[in-house]
């Protein structure tokens, strides 16, 4: 249950509040790694495109790095505006960047190339407006495992999203990332891959449903009022199986590659 193709834009709309809430703390698990990576920012200037609420910048910016956000969601940049109103947000998002070639020292995009119709073009525009390096994440294992499950308590078949063409798609692993980064162009490629245990809290789970939050969010929506209590049923059930007191511990793991620009 992934977003693809023309399904990844429409899957965020709205969705600001919601993913402040729910997924914004679990895509920071890859922060830890991504600022081992790129080093202390003494001034430089990073961009980081498809960057939700800003939380990934604001750890950045602690680190010392001049740091912009691209976001062409309305609600995200409304949360990252409230929430984080010393980082500067532009409206702009992948295949095509609003900035010049060359126009920061590092380029970032955390959980972006996993739902673009066009990875390699996309990962091609990141390499463009970078000067040092670039670095970028997808997942290897999501939170779809779950929503799968509560789908299958429910009597719920998922939807399986728009797949990409085989010519424009990649493996989503570690070395199908770290072939497709090169192939966009990217020089002197080294992926790692990093597994954590999100605790999300039962209400913050749910919030990402109910607020339209990614490909589960995006089918909650499509449901009728019989189908959205199914859900909230099979929900429950597997929070009373999986929860360790009020929340559920998730195992993630995401790849992250790091490169030159050219």
């Amino acid at each position: 249950m992934r977003s693809r193709a023309g399904e990844a834009v429409k899957a965020w709309n709205g969705t600001g509040e919601a993913y402040a809430v729910s997924y914004a703390s679990l895509c920071l698990g890859t922060g830890p790694q991504l600022i081992a990576a790129l080093g202390p920012g003494e001034g430089r200037t990073l961009l980081d495109v498809g960057s939700g609420t800003s939380a990934l910048l604001a750890e950045f910016a602690r680190e010392g790095w001049a740091v912009t956000g691209c976001e062409p969601e309305p609600s995200m940049r409304a949360v990252a505006e409230r929430e984080h109103p010393d980082i500067v947000c532009v409206d702009g998002g992948l295949p095509d960047l609003p900035f010049a070639q060359e126009s920061f020292d590092t380029v970032t995009a955390n959980f972006v190339l996993n739902h673009v119709a066009d990875p390699r073009e996309s990962a091609r525009e990141l390499a463009r407006v970078a000067r040092q390096r670039v670095a970028a994440t997808i997942w290897v294992q999501s939170p779809s495992w779950f929503w799968r499950e509560v789908c299958d308590r429910a009597g719920l078949v998922p939807a399986e999203g728009e797949r990409l063409p085989p010519e424009r798609d990649f493996a989503r692993t570690t070395a199908g990332f770290a072939e497709m980064v090169t192939d966009a162009g990217w020089r002197g490629v080294q992926v790692s891959e990093s597994t954590w245990t999100w605790r999300a809290s039962l209400a913050s789970l749910w919030a990402s449903a109910e607020g339209g939050v990614a490909g589960a969010g995006l089918f909650y929506r499509s449901l009728d009022p019989a189908g959205r209590s199914a859900f909230r049923r099979g929900f429950d059930e597997l929070c009373d199986v999986l929860a360790v007191g009020d929340a559920v511990p998730l195992e993630h793991t995401a790849a992250i590659a790091v490169g030159e620009p050219r």
